[in-house]
């Protein structure tokens, strides 16, 4: 049943849509047909993107891997991950922390992204901790 079914449709009704389409003979024609005729070419030209798109796909250049993108090129690179502490007297908190990975959903303040960023790359980054001097 299925198989008659796409048989039918390769057969007869594609045929037969192809008939009805207004194509024109040269390009130029392409600028006289209507509205209702280039509407009627729309499903056929969508194929047709869709088609070249799939045959040129595995020709088109692959996305950067995440290794790629660094941020911390040179700063203590022996160390598993960078995080800075300065006492500051005048702050309200006890602790804030601030991304320096670029990652946070919060940012300016870390949300701990830099632990994914730093498994996807081999990256070390980590936050900048501000801490309120206690007297």
């Amino acid at each position: 049943m299925v198989l008659e079914t796409i048989s039918r449709i390769i057969k007869i009704q594609l045929p037969a849509y192809l008939k009805k389409l207004p194509l024109p003979e040269t390009i130029g024609g392409f600028a006289r047909l209507t509205v209702s005729e280039w509407l009627r070419l729309l499903p056929l030209l969508g194929i047709l993107a869709l088609l070249g798109y799939l045959t040129i796909r595995p020709f088109l250049p692959k996305k950067k891997k995440q290794r790629d993108s660094l941020i911390n090129l040179k700063i203590q690179k022996e160390n598993p991950k960078v995080v800075n502490e300065i006492d500051i007297e005048d702050l309200e908190s006890t602790n804030v922390c601030y991304c320096r990975c670029w990652r946070s959903k919060t940012f300016p303040v870390c949300d701990k992204s830099h632990i994914k960023h730093n498994e996807l790359t081999g990256d070390n980054v980590g936050p900048l901790i501000l801490k309120k001097k206690i007297r």
